[in-house]
């Protein structure tokens, strides 16, 4: 079937999809020709990754575009879509912190991490910062030195902040307007490069602190002065235009490609990032989609300087900034020194890349032989929590090809009142796959549940309810709360597996994430501790007795402390005397 569709695929650009036998897309790409790239897979000595990725295909797809800049942006699209699990490994989805400065209504500074950027946004951003704690030690430093707006929301009198002059109390005064005007040149010319003007303001400041013989506050800024002169003027490059740009480039060894993007912001490199992924197409396509999707959720600075070997014009039209490949010359240097940072970190890593691949990809393969199953991309493991029956919780983490998903880790607040294990489970189980089918996300190949046959059954029970055939498995702790038995769901019997193996080290590792982060979760609820949790599980306290109590008695323990008297002009008796049997238990 396959060799007589590869026959009929067009000379055209566009993207094409992998599937596999359960016709889930593993693998997106973008080809100038989709005729060749396709069957490139198919018909050339394929190794690695990309063989293990033709081994699991049973069928393709393709979309045909106008253009090569076209198929990119539909490549990249599409992969936001499917999530390809060929497209995302060892890819790292992280956020950089950026330093913001809002201007209306007043005037604050703020650390923000923004998913996407967009410029159309106009937000006055500073950064990257890929050190969180430079990022906020900066804004601490500019609010001391600064009168600018720190507290949340509008309100209706002046706070401490005003009365130690660290604010000019915008929520009740009239501010001078070309007051603000200069102090908002400052601070945005401190973030632009001009680190003097905060150096001066230092120093006037240590010396009014010193005549006030407040030397302690004096020698605080003293630290601050270093700060700047240490982590600020660092790194220099001989670039004066302060131009805000990126240095890529990329290494690629054994099937691994590195990318290293340094960022560069007024003339000084503020740090930058590197990411790992394997080769499955062409090195420049692939790069370049990787910075394409990089900069849909990172700041694009006005200037890229790149690696020859990627595709100027694609990421400039693209990306819609300026793009150079320097030939000599500093900027040449920024993208050598991005090119050998590129090329220390893989080799650094490789080893334990490489270990951590087989051991994590292999166990997943055991584990699917074990099960007789056909495919095993995707597990789904459950947990309950619960204090004597009161703040019922269960949380779902994800596990694909052998590693974490941490980003559909999922978090469910269960309306089971009594400590119920088969009910607590059917409940979750239920609101976890009814969204599966409804919302038509990726069901998992295995669900593992933390427990023996009755939430096993509890979990079938469900599964045959909304017609869903996936395999199911428990996993049992023994007395010491350590991994001691795999039950199949189907037969109910307990599977043997060597405890020294790598199948039983990472069954372990799956039933201990999802018990830590369900207990974290439980936690974080019994700790808000939360006066708004409590009483939700208070029958008769709606939205409006809720916030009266709050207003009230602000904690649980002052509601703990209080004679039934004292909520008698909020809630009925039979409410008080619920909630007092509830407090008194609550850590019992």
């Amino acid at each position: 079937m396959l060799t007589e569709k590869l026959k009929t695929i067009p000379h055209l650009p566009g993207s094409y999809q992998m599937r596999n036998a359960n016709n889930v897309v593993i693998y997106v790409g973008k080809a100038k020709d989709l005729y060749k790239r396709v069957n490139s897979y198919f018909k050339g000595n394929v190794t690695g990754k990309t063989a293990k990725l033709v081994s699991e295909i049973t069928d393709f797809t393709y979309i045909t575009t106008a253009t090569e800049q076209e198929a990119f942006i539909l490549e990249i699209n599409l992969i936001k879509e499917y999530n390809p699990k060929y497209n995302i490994l060892l890819k790292d989805d992280k956020t950089y912190p950026y330093i913001e400065y809002i201007a209306k209504p007043f005037p604050r500074l703020k650390v923000s991490r923004y998913t996407s950027i967009r410029k159309k946004d106009k937000k006055i951003l500073f950064g990257p910062y890929p050190n969180v704690y430079a990022a906020r030690r900066i804004v601490n430093l500019i609010n001391r030195l600064y009168p600018l707006k720190k507290c949340e929301g509008n309100p209706k009198k002046v706070c401490l902040y005003y009365h130690i002059n660290e604010c000019l109390g915008y929520c009740t005064n009239q501010v001078d307007q070309v007051k603000l005007k200069q102090m908002e040149n400052d601070i945005l010319a401190f973030l632009r490069g001009n680190n003097k003007i905060i150096k001066d303001k230092i120093m006037e400041k240590m010396q009014v602190l010193s005549d006030k013989l407040n030397f302690e506050a004096a020698q605080e800024l003293k630290n601050e002065l270093k700060f700047i002169n240490v982590i600020l003027d660092r790194q220099k490059v001989e670039l004066h235009d302060y131009i805000n740009r990126d240095a890529i480039s990329y290494y690629l060894f054994d099937g691994i490609v590195s990318v290293q993007i340094l960022f560069i912001r007024n003339g000084k490199i503020v740090g930058g990032t590197n990411e790992k992924f394997y080769l499955i197409s062409d090195e420049a396509d692939e790069v370049n989609s990787y910075l394409l999707n990089f900069y849909t959720k990172h700041e694009i600075p006005r200037e890229l300087i790149i690696d020859k070997r990627l595709n100027q014009e694609i990421l400039a039209n693209i990306l819609n900034t300026k793009v150079y490949i320097p030939q000599r010359g500093k900027k040449h240097e920024l993208v050598e020194m991005a090119y050998n940072n590129a090329k220390v970190a893989l080799e650094q890593e490789l080893k334990i890349i490489e270990k951590n691949e087989r051991r994590s990809e292999g166990a997943n393969e055991e584990l699917k032989n074990l099960l007789h199953l056909d495919i095993l991309d995707r597990i789904e493991a459950f947990d309950n929590s619960n204090l004597f029956g009161s703040f019922s919780v269960s949380g779902m983490v994800v596990f694909i090809d052998g590693k974490p998903a941490r980003k559909e880790y999922r978090k469910y607040k269960v309306t089971v009142e009594k400590n119920d294990d088969y009910h607590t489970m059917q409940e979750v189980i239920y609101r976890r796959y009814y969204r599966v089918l409804v919302d038509k996300l990726t069901p998992p190949d295995l669900i593992i549940v933390d427990g023996g046959e009755n939430q096993i059954r509890a979990c079938l029970d469900v599964l045959h309810d909304l017609n869903l055939n996936i395999k199911v498995c428990g996993l049992k702790k023994d007395d010491h709360h350590r991994t001691n038995e795999l039950i199949d769901g189907d037969t109910l019997a307990t599977i043997p597996i060597p405890r020294s193996s790598d199948i039983f080290h990472y069954l372990t590792r799956i039933q201990d994430e999802v018990h830590r982060y369900t207990i974290n979760y439980h936690k974080q609820i019994r700790s808000k501790g939360s006066i708004a949790s409590v009483l939700d599980n208070i029958a008769g306290i709606g939205a409006v007795r809720k916030k009266m109590l709050i207003k009230k008695f602000g904690s649980i323990k002052k509601m703990q402390e209080a004679d039934e008297a004292e909520f008698a002009d909020i809630i009925p008796e039979n409410v008080v005397k619920n909630l007092k049997e509830y407090l008194d238990n609550m850590h019992k």
